[in-house]
């Protein structure tokens, strides 16, 4: 071989038959991963829309939960009101609070049907959601310890069970704990949801 003869090495060229069968295969795969994404976009915004229901009706009927016993006395009235323990009222501002945030992100779950590949908005989501999901969760714990004590007591601190004179009081405040705890599950839900969406993207 000369010093002056160049050496050609061949490469096998990709045939455009190859070419074009990937573009397809690709093409799929992106629509399934939009497809996907727009699935848990749509159980994102039934979710929210069924959180709503439950924190609205938490706070409703914490905040409308009065007992006034009729045993009375010239000088004291027996009443329970949520409004005489600061944790109930509480509770009520907190899931007021819970609620509005819902309603608001009510857009952006939509954005995220529309738009099932865009990152931004699910990132926000996931961020709030997992905010309110720990002021929810607070909220809805200090609340569950009030009722527990209500409804059995605890003769360390001297303090009375009062659910079995005011019954009707501790079933009311019950319930809208139990509520709150349904808007806590559904938003661990939202979580876990957008958790999956964002490592599909």
């Amino acid at each position: 071989m000369k010093s002056g003869d160049h050496a050609a090495i061949d490469v096998p060229a990709e045939s455009s038959a190859a070419v074009k069968g990937k573009a397809p295969l690709i093409a799929s795969q992106r629509e399934e991963k939009r497809g996907l994404n727009r699935g848990f976009g749509i159980a994102d915004f039934l979710l929210r829309l069924g959180a709503i229901i439950s924190t609205i009706a938490a706070a409703a009927t914490m905040g409308t939960s009065d007992e006034t016993l009729p045993l009375f006395t010239q000088f004291f009235q027996f009443e329970a009101s949520f409004d005489d323990l600061p944790t109930f009222l509480y509770f009520v501002i907190a899931m007021a609070l819970v609620g509005g945030y819902l309603l608001l992100s009510l857009p952006f779950s939509i954005v995220t049907i529309v738009r099932p590949i865009a990152v931004a908005p699910r990132l926000l989501l996931f961020i709030l959601d997992t905010v309110t999901l720990t002021f929810a969760t607070a909220a809805s714990g200090a609340a569950a310890a009030i009722v527990y004590l209500a409804e059995t007591g605890n003769p360390n601190t001297n303090w009375l069970a009062i659910c079995d004179q005011f019954e009707d009081f501790c079933s009311t405040v019950s319930g809208a704990v139990v509520a709150s705890f349904v808007t806590v599950v559904v938003f661990v839900v939202l979580v876990i949801l957008s958790d999956f969406a964002l490592k599909r993207q």
